[in-house]
């Protein structure tokens, strides 16, 4: 399993040079809509900042802009964590049929915490 940051911002499209300014790297495009940035992703150093403009991720509230993405192994690894957070906590996008041959699915824990599920079939 890999945790990666995924980062909610008013315009994308701006913000991630400024965060480009900050740690360096390579600007990946993942998705536009006009000019819009929706997604984007900061290849920095080693590390890897995933970016989504408000317009994309649709946060529930402002302080609601920072998630973990997690990126899950097995189909069956990512349905027993998508279960086991949403007990007691938020769902807020359903596991689904991603766009990328794979699943993905939003939920806030108990604690608040909000986490990007994933899982890409090969």
């Amino acid at each position: 399993m890999i945790a990666t940051p995924f980062i909610t911002v008013e315009n994308c499209k701006d913000e991630i040079k400024h965060y480009q300014s900050v740690f360096g790297g390579e600007i990946e495009i993942l998705r536009k809509q006009g000019e819009a940035v929706l997604n984007a992703d900061l290849h920095a150093k080693g590390a890897t900042l995933k970016f989504a403009d408000t317009l994309a991720a649709k946060p529930v509230q402002k302080g609601d802009y920072v998630r973990v993405f997690l990126r899950i192994e097995t189909e069956e690894e990512f349905r027993r964590i998508y279960g086991e957070l949403s007990v007691s906590g938020i769902i807020n996008a359903e596991a689904y049929e991603a766009p990328f041959n794979g699943l993905l699915a939003i939920v806030t824990d108990r604690n608040g915490v909000c986490w990007v599920l994933s899982h890409y079939r090969a």
